[in-house]
């Protein structure tokens, strides 16, 4: 007696949505010029941390300021200076 073979496909899993970009929008108007270049130095130290542990670096002691120039030239960011280094250590800090 012949078994019949019943074949199913596998269901396939959906891939998962790319997450939409925000829609940026404009900085306000009427802050100090100080407000501006903090701001724009903690978003500058937010993709650094997050590229230096997208990299395996847990720990502050391992992202020296040369580490963190090296990433900042690989990733298309101007260096950064002695601060935002600092910023980038207590962001990477802060994530443990």
């Amino acid at each position: 007696m012949a078994v019949a073979a019943i074949t199913t496909t596998p269901k396939r899993k959906s891939s998962p949505k790319p997450p939409s970009k925000l829609k940026k929008q404009p900085l306000p108007a009427g802050q100090p010029r100080e407000w501006y270049e903090s701001h724009s130095r903690r978003l500058k130290a937010m993709r650094l941390a997050i590229a230096l542990l997208d990299t395996g670096v847990y720990n502050p002691a391992n992202a020296s300021n040369r580490r963190i120039r090296t990433v900042a030239q690989r990733i298309g960011i101007h260096p950064p200076s002695n601060t935002t280094c600092r910023m980038v250590r207590s962001l990477i800090h802060y994530a443990n």
